[in-house]
């Protein structure tokens, strides 16, 4: 009975451990490509993600007895890959030290974790739609550019989603893996670096990059990630996590894994389903030993590093945003839906959409940041026009 009860909550971990590796590794690679990182600094940046946030769950879960699940910020990694490429990754790396220095700030000061996530959800949902937005795009793009490398994958997706939703992105990366081996047959690999390596890099300080990168990194990592964590570890039953020595934990992490190419820590929010729920084990009193198992396989697939950047950097890079895509289409499903949600912030919603997935950049600083301000000044303004009709309308 014993062995029966650590079996299931061990297989749960280890379910979700390799479902959000396989789903987010071809991501946060591409990402850190886009921001000037070589195959090593990315190769690194994928370790220190896996391995770091893999034993601050396993210290969280054993001391806490709550499935808390850390990994790395999947909205994060699709903000780095939608945003302008940049050859300057020192001061990316300083922008994901800013990241790690709010958390910490966050959780020691309450005052400041109750104000970001009280930022808008019309606001925060539209920014975090209008960077994914592109990237969802790529599954389309991919089918008509490179049908007979992108179809499979694509079909691959549609089918589990029916039969196995569970398993449809892991799946899609699987058929990727193997169309990627067939299509490159012939690349040169002779000098690739297969072994997982750590490559430091001094953060550097242009403004415009650590500001303009940081700030908005930090604010869909607590709206997209930390926010819903939350939510999902309270809907099972799990009325009181320990924020702070979360916030504590996860910034302290991050400050630590950034000079490796760590973008951001956070609460799993997907995964989370998987180790805090039910199908983790009946009794929640075990389900912590599903976050200790998932934290333990997410820290050992750190040591596929290697392998996973030489398949990304052999393959042509739409089919690898085709997997991003498919593997971000709920994210972005919720985000738009979330977004709409209000009719009276519907316009605020929509025009914070508009300029996050523009692209534009002003003064060095991407649009996820000018589409807060904007959200938030269009939020400002429309506010007394909402109250003035409420009461004009009003018998």
């Amino acid at each position: 009975m014993r062995h029966e009860s650590t079996a299931q909550p061990i297989l749960a971990g280890v379910v979700a451990g390799v479902t959000g590796f396989a789903s987010g590794f071809p991501l946060l690679i591409a990402g850190l490509h886009n921001i000037g990182a070589t195959d090593e600094q990315a190769s690194s940046g994928l370790l220190v993600l896996c391995v770091v946030p893999g034993l601050v769950t396993i210290v969280l879960s054993i001391v806490t007895r709550i499935p808390i699940s850390v990994v790395w910020s999947t909205p994060a990694a699709a903000l780095v890959l939608a945003s302008a490429g940049t050859d300057d990754y020192a001061s990316a790396v300083g922008a994901f030290l800013l990241c790690g220095v709010l958390l910490l700030v966050t959780g020691l000061w309450p005052w400041l974790a109750r104000t970001v996530t009280r930022i808008p959800k019309p606001i925060a949902s539209a920014m975090l739609a209008g960077i994914l937005f592109p990237i969802c795009l790529a599954p389309v793009t991919a089918s008509f550019e490179l049908p007979a490398l992108a179809l499979p994958i694509v079909l691959t997706w549609l089918v589990l989603t029916k039969l196995a939703p569970r398993w449809a992105v892991p799946a899609a990366v699987v058929v990727t893996i193997a169309v990627v081996a067939v299509s490159s047959s012939g690349a040169d690999l002779s000098g690739a670096r297969l072994l997982p390596v750590l490559a430091p890099v001094v953060p550097g300080f242009d403004p415009a990059i650590v500001v303009g990168l940081g700030i908005p990194i930090y604010l869909v990592t607590m709206a997209g990630q930390n926010v819903p964590g939350f939510a999902v570890l309270r809907t099972f039953g799990f009325e009181h996590p320990p924020a702070r020595t979360i916030f504590v934990t996860t910034g302290a992490g991050n400050i630590l894994s950034a000079p490796f190419g760590g973008i951001a820590l956070n609460l799993a929010a997907m995964t989370a389903a998987m180790v805090a729920g039910p199908d983790a084990h009946p009794d929640r009193d075990r389900r912590w030993i599903a976050g200790v198992s998932g934290g333990a396989t997410l820290a050992v697939l750190g040591l596929l590093s290697g392998v996973a950047t030489v398949l990304v950097s052999v393959s042509p890079p739409v089919l690898i945003t085709t997997v991003a895509g498919l593997a971000l289409l709920g994210a972005l499903i919720t985000a738009i839906a979330t977004a709409l949600e209000d009719p009276a912030h519907r316009v605020v919603a929509i025009l914070t959409f508009l300029v996050a997935v523009s692209g534009v950049s002003i003064a060095g600083i991407g649009s996820a940041f000018w589409a807060l301000l904007a959200g938030g000044l269009v939020m400002l303004w429309m506010r007394p026009w909402r109250r003035r009709v409420a009461r004009e309308q009003a018998p």
